[in-house]
């Protein structure tokens, strides 16, 4: 009977968990689509449930100084994510959707290699679940969803318009405008993918190990099945900083600055 019940609740947890992926996904998507203030405003409020279930976990695991500086480096670490997720968005889509299906192909295939392989620990007191061969899974991913963001517009582009064909070795001025990695190109974006796959991977550490330090499970409850916002963004929250320190660079313009 004991077994039985166990079974009837992981099929309960199960349809709960995916319940609410459905809805956080149609509501991320469709704030993406509307677009302008909407996705603005569902930006801040995604930052500002992240602050709330930091400020949480920083007043259950520090006391007098610690947790004030805690909190305010929660402040900023929420608030710089938000700002460069906001001034991305509201110059291109196209940056938003990069920084958020990285994040995510980080996650599936460093799942999967994690499961699939599996192997030594990156740091088992922190979060016992973290493989290396995990992370090695998650560069790859990174590396293959840059590749997929730069190219599908190029594809699209042949695509619909036939007569822009390889000519000559190149294709014309219409469709050559999206990036063709040449074959040296990928070791690069390999690599690039590991520095992204390590960001994202240390959002969730250093989330991880604040949740230990305050006796916490989760970040909070407000999302059935899979605990809290900041359980969902620590890997985003990371990489949209690294992002942003990337744009700050090689294009201030994108946040007003030139």
């Amino acid at each position: 009977m004991e077994g039985a019940d166990r079974k009837a609740k992981g099929a309960s947890d199960l349809g709960v968990r995916a319940a609410s992926a459905v809805v956080m996904l149609a509501g991320a998507g469709l704030a993406i689509w509307l677009g302008g203030w909407v996705l603005t405003a569902f930006i801040v409020a995604v930052g500002a449930a992240g602050f709330w279930e930091f400020s949480r976990i920083a007043n259950a695991g520090f006391t007098g100084g610690a947790r004030l500086a805690w909190t305010a480096f929660g402040a900023i670490y929420l608030g710089l994510a938000a700002f460069v997720l906001a001034g991305v968005s509201a110059q291109s889509l196209s940056w938003l959707v990069l920084i958020i299906s990285t994040v995510i192909a980080v996650d599936v295939f460093a799942y999967f290699f994690g499961r699939s392989i599996g192997g030594p620990k990156i740091a088992p007191r922190i979060s016992p679940s973290k493989t290396w061969a995990g992370l090695g899974g998650g560069a790859i991913g990174a590396a293959l969803a840059i590749v997929l963001n730069s190219q599908i517009p190029r594809w699209l582009c042949e695509w619909r318009e036939p007569g822009y064909a390889p000519m000559h070795g190149g294709f014309a001025t219409s469709c050559s405008q999206y990036w063709q990695p040449h074959a040296e190109q990928y070791a690069a974006l390999i690599g690039v993918g590991l520095l992204i796959a390590i960001v994202a991977q240390s959002g969730d550490f250093l989330e991880s190990w604040l949740k230990r330090k305050a006796g916490m499970k989760d970040s909070s409850n407000l999302i059935p099945g899979h605990g809290g916002v900041l359980d969902r963004i620590d890997g985003l929250v990371a990489v949209s900083i690294l992002v942003g320190l990337y744009l700050l660079i090689t294009s201030p313009q994108i946040f007003g600055l030139s």
